[in-house]
């Protein structure tokens, strides 16, 4: 039977304010926006002004940094309601969160810190993701974190323990390819091991980034290009997920906007040769 090209996935960038200049002074060729959701969460303003501007043109993805999913303490359904007139406001393709916990009692730590992944960890975040898509009325996807540290009484690896969510509750993941190759050196993981655990249907996003190393870690700063061994785990994402939404992250040492671009070009090229004829009869001979 004749192979089929599969359609190109789109390609975003994260907007930064650093480049809103560049984005509003002319159509960009990027296929769609992420921001994160607590930067634009007063009323009014000019961040949300651009961003509403912006809207008109580019779809848009909501991603959030500060629910903290598995905070026993200090989990606010007022800041999910936040969240949910800022979906009203902008109508997103998508929202996210993250596997993680972020408070202690009243003190917010602005930090992704790793959950131990065993069951009460998966009662909690099962009736938090709960919660948050019914005040939403959407369904969230949920993004794997890069960590520095494992609990020895894990019962699951991570991507395991997602998909047991996605199954119990209905969300999607958001699959970061970037924090897969961190963990999978930081802890000797296999990141191929981790995707498989994790079916086709289950996910619904991935995102790229750079990284660093640090006294032997590696650590997903946000402030590099993708790295070569990155690439080849996008392009084997794309072999078992298809043409998702793909996020070009950059957060820290911004470059020219031009850089970004780059990037964007080089993940559609990719998946132009992974998602062309005889990339996917490679797909289906593996």
């Amino acid at each position: 039977m004749r192979e089929v090209a599969q359609a190109a996935p789109l390609v975003g960038v994260g907007l930064r304010g650093a480049h809103y200049r560049d984005m509003l002074a002319r159509r960009q060729p990027v296929d769609w926006l992420e921001v994160h959701s607590e930067n634009y969460l007063a009323e009014g303003g000019w961040d949300l002004h651009v961003l509403e501007t912006l809207r008109a043109d580019y779809p848009v993805s909501l991603h959030g940094v500060g629910m903290g999913l598995g905070s026993v303490h200090g989990f606010s359904r007022a800041h999910v309601e936040r969240i949910a007139r800022l979906a009203a406001r902008i109508e997103p393709m998508l929202v996210s969160e993250h596997l993680c916990w972020g408070a202690t009692g009243e003190a917010m730590l602005n930090d992704l810190l790793p959950l131990p992944l065993n069951g009460a960890s998966l009662e909690l975040v099962c009736r938090r993701v709960d919660l948050v898509q019914e005040v939403l009325g959407r369904r969230i996807l949920l993004e794997n974190v890069s960590t520095y540290l494992r609990f020895p009484g894990d019962s699951w690896g991570e991507t395991e323990f997602l998909a047991c969510v996605a199954r119990r509750t209905g969300c999607g993941v958001l699959l970061d390819i970037n924090n897969l190759y961190v963990n999978q050196c930081n802890h000797g993981e296999d990141a191929l091991a981790a995707m498989a655990a994790l079916a086709p249907g289950l996910v619904g996003e991935l995102h790229l980034a750079g990284h660093c190393e640090d006294g032997g870690l590696l650590v997903d700063h946000h402030g590099a290009p993708v790295a070569a061994a990155v690439w080849e785990l996008y392009r084997a994402a794309l072999r078992r997920y298809g043409p998702l939404p793909t996020l070009v992250e950059w957060d820290t040492n911004l470059p020219p906007f031009a850089a970004l671009l780059d990037e964007v070009a080089r993940a559609r090229a990719l998946a132009g040769e992974v998602l062309a004829p005889a990339g996917l009869a490679a797909r289906d001979d593996a």
